[in-house]
């Protein structure tokens, strides 16, 4: 028997779908936002254009006050987002929190077992430009991504880093 293929949806949404939402939450033309009721935004929040919100059945992406979030980035909620307040973050971040085990080579990568990592970014912090943040990474208060950066592991409080993968090159003093 074949196994029917359902579509995620057109991420179509209006506020009132999402799991909380504060005032002066702006959604430019084309954002799109999936499983709507696991999002929770705070207030004066800014979403650009094309970004998309992939929340998942499980877990949540929850978005502080003052956040700005640049046209065309991608979240996948799965293993859970969490973002602090005054968070900037640039156009084409992509923060992704799920990815397929390595169960060996009779069983096709895309077939295997998915695994969730939770990715935090505290207050205060700037993800620069096209950054990618991979599952399972936190980023501490005041720190500066730079653009273009592959963060695979953890940064802290108040430090820059940058590069692919990303390095701490300094401490914000």
């Amino acid at each position: 028997m074949k196994k029917a293929h359902v579509s995620h949806g057109t991420g179509e949404f209006a506020p009132a779908d999402l799991k909380g939402v504060g005032e002066g939450v702006i959604f430019e033309k084309g954002v799109l936002v999936f499983h709507p009721e696991m999002i929770e935004l705070g207030t004066n929040i800014y979403v650009g254009h094309g970004a998309i919100l992939k929340g998942y059945y499980q877990n949540t992406i929850t978005i502080g006050d003052n956040t700005w979030i640049g046209q065309n980035c991608f979240f996948h909620g799965a293993g859970g987002i969490s973002i602090g307040r005054n968070v900037g973050i640039g156009p084409a971040v992509q923060i992704i929190t799920s990815y397929h085990r390595e169960q060996g080579i009779e069983i096709p990568i895309l077939f295997s077992e998915l695994a969730f990592a939770k990715v935090t970014i505290a207050d205060d912090a700037d993800i620069g430009v096209g950054a990618i943040i991979l599952p399972g990474v936190s980023i501490g208060k005041g720190v500066q991504i730079g653009a273009g950066a592959v963060v695979t592991r953890s940064v802290p409080d108040f430090a820059v880093a940058y590069g692919n993968p990303a390095r701490v090159k300094k401490t914000r003093k």
